[in-house]
């Protein structure tokens, strides 16, 4: 269900670098959920760093909402960079596995291979 690698980059240079391999696979980065900080600047004593990626290839998006718009719910696709006991890791659900738990379309699994393709190659991208 998930697709994750370890990074020998910082934090720092492979939050840069993802964020640079989505733009250069067609997906565009709508927004970047910072965790870590936002769960200290609440008083929690969060000492991992966690950023989520949240990418979108608006072709693929279109053909996943004009088969069920329900989808929406599942989209954007999310990519994290994050810390996990001094180790970098990145990593997202598999679109293929999340969209066949939501719809038995054969099309969707067809689009969401598609994606996968392009999210492994991103992921290789900022490793």
């Amino acid at each position: 269900m998930y697709s994750i690698i370890e990074s020998k980059k910082s934090f720092e240079v492979a939050s840069n670098d993802l964020e640079a391999a989505v733009k250069n696979n067609g997906f565009g980065v709508l927004h970047i959920h910072d965790l870590g900080e936002t769960l200290r600047s609440k008083g929690i004593d969060y000492g991992e760093e966690c950023r989520v990626f949240e990418v979108c290839n608006p072709q693929q998006a279109a053909k996943v909402l004009a088969i069920d718009v329900r989808l929406n719910m599942a989209l954007p696709c999310r990519i994290s960079v994050y810390t996990e006991q001094g180790a970098v890791k990145i990593g997202y659900i598999k679109p293929a596995e999340m969209l066949s738990a939501l719809s038995s379309d054969p099309a969707l699994a067809a689009i969401a291979s598609e994606v996968e393709s392009s999210m492994i190659d991103i992921m290789n991208g900022a490793k």
